[in-house]
């Protein structure tokens, strides 16, 4: 998975209003559900079929530190997808995404002007046309990189360019070298 992806889960986490089942029979039971099988399960999280059965009798309590980890990031991608996509919807038509970062920002502007990529730690606020782009892109299966386009063409048009109303031969603009990035929503 890539930096906005991960951004877009933690920010879908935050809005679960129940949480996920903790214990390692609860875990396996809830993904044995929503997959189908005890094979589908071992294939997600990489183990054999008959360690997911153990797991889910409860004959092994605890499953390895590497093998653990995988099973809570396989039930917390698939926690509450009502949940998440109305509050996705929401984002993509009324409220918009808040994007904080600090990342390498560049673009390419008219001679004379300083457009060298430089460090910058930005929280903009983007419309909801962008939330609606970043979603499409995801639910399209696009890159990280595509959905870095999307972030840094919002970044462009509310951060620099104010809507329109400044920096109109402003172009190109990337968004490289992230250090971090969280989404609200």
């Amino acid at each position: 998975m890539g930096e906005i992806q991960d951004a877009i889960d933690r920010a879908d986490r935050e809005h679960s209003t129940r949480q996920p089942p903790k214990t390692l029979k609860g875990q396996i039971s809830y993904l044995i559900r929503h997959l189908g099988s005890a094979r589908a399960v071992a294939a997600e999280i990489g183990v054999t079929a008959d360690s997911v059965n153990r797991y889910r009798r409860g004959a092994r309590k605890h499953a390895r530190a590497d093998v653990a980890a995988r099973i809570d990031t396989a039930v917390r991608t698939r926690w509450q997808p009502q949940v998440r996509r109305r509050r996705q919807r929401q984002a993509a038509t009324t409220g918009g995404i808040t994007v904080e970062t600090r990342a390498r920002f560049g673009y390419t502007a008219p001679i004379g002007t300083t457009d060298d990529g430089r460090f910058r730690r930005l929280t903009v606020h983007l419309p909801p046309a962008y939330a609606k782009r970043l979603f499409d892109a995801q639910a399209a299966g696009a890159s990280d990189r595509e959905m870095r386009q999307v972030i840094a063409d919002g970044l462009k048009d509310v951060s620099c360019q104010d809507g329109g109303a400044r920096a109109i031969g402003l172009s190109d603009v990337q968004l490289t070298d992230i250090d971090y990035l969280d989404l609200g929503y």
